[in-house]
């Protein structure tokens, strides 16, 4: 398990420093989307455009050698533009044309400018990894990833996600700004010289690798008992409900971020070449899990209660509780 652990991490950072020479900065980002490569979890991308959001995915899919679809989403894009569509053939029976969804690596650009319809067409894909159409159920290639992109909801022509579609992405990143320097660097690579070409450094047997690993990782009864506090801090009602739920929050976070949480929580283990997960990782997991899992009042809007300010006020809760681990 140690030389999984040990093999885990370089390939980590070889795929992370081959992103990095043709992604300025975003070193957290990069991280937080082989993270959920690794995992086997859909990645949310949340930024002003121009981030480097798009750059980033291909690049990584360039450095992984797998199949890259992009789709860019807009207000008259129908399902069958994502999923596939029944056509005619020539032998004159209908036969099913596949949607740019068949990929390795799925880039849903600007996906909140999709009508709620068509956003709704990725959920059978991203929790079932298949696609049914005509009646016939298809199977998406392995590993399959989908990574999206979103401007911020309050940017003219977007439409929120569904809280359906919003709790099947693994995490949420907040794409920052880049710095002075890290500016100045975009500007000369875009200006002066030729673009990056990223060369493989890993493969689709590499991925499924880490996948398994990741779920060798020891979750010890404690941590995981501290970490299902957390996830049960969020809810309003309930018998772990935090002070700060019960006054800002509509809605905790689901099963799934309680397993998001855990899995997430492995990946920084092996990350540190440790073979079990800490409290420390929890912790360090907590708002990329959870922070787009959780449904705030309007109380919370009027006092400025940010999801990830809600997510560090529930954390210091339940971090002066006395917890028990769970029994298993």
């Amino acid at each position: 398990m140690q030389e999984d652990a040990k093999w885990f991490r370089e390939t980590f950072e070889s795929v992370r420093q081959e992103v990095a020479r043709a992604v300025v900065g975003q070193a957290d980002i990069v991280e937080g989307v082989l993270a959920g490569l690794a995992a086997n979890g859909h990645v949310l991308l949340e930024g002003m455009p121009g981030l480097g959001k798009t750059l980033l995915v291909r690049t990584l899919s360039e450095a992984l050698e797998l199949g890259f679809s992009r789709i860019q989403f807009t207000p008259d894009m129908m399902p069958a533009d994502v999923t596939g569509t029944q056509v005619l053939g020539e032998n004159r029976a209908f036969e099913y044309r596949p949607g740019p969804i068949f990929a390795n690596i799925v880039l849903a650009d600007e996906i909140n400018r999709a009508t709620p319809k068509t956003q709704s067409a990725m959920l059978e894909a991203m929790q079932e990894r298949a696609v049914t159409a005509g009646g016939k159920r298809h199977q998406l290639p392995e590993p399959f990833l989908v990574m999206a992109t979103q401007n911020p909801v309050e940017q003219e022509g977007t439409y929120p996600l569904p809280e359906a579609q919003l709790d099947r992405f693994f995490v949420k990143l907040i794409v920052p700004y880049p710095t002075k320097a890290e500016l100045s660097e975009i500007v000369l690579r875009t200006t002066s010289r030729e673009e990056v070409a990223p060369s493989r450094v890993a493969g689709q047997g590499d991925v499924l690798r880490m996948r398994q690993i990741v779920r060798s990782v020891v979750v010890d009864p404690e941590v995981l008992g501290f970490a299902l506090s957390l996830v049960v801090a969020t809810h309003p009602e309930g018998e772990g409900a935090s002070s700060v739920s019960k006054r800002y929050a509509r809605y905790g976070a689901s099963p799934r971020g309680a397993q998001s949480i855990v899995t997430l929580a492995k990946v920084f283990a092996l990350l540190s070449e440790r073979q079990n997960a800490s409290k420390g990782d929890v912790l360090r997991a907590l708002k990329p899990t959870l922070r787009h899992r959780i449904l705030l009042n309007f109380e919370a809007e009027a006092d400025g209660i940010t999801p990830d300010a809600f997510l560090d006020s529930v954390a210091e809760q339940v971090g002066k509780a006395d917890l028990d681990p769970v029994r298993i």
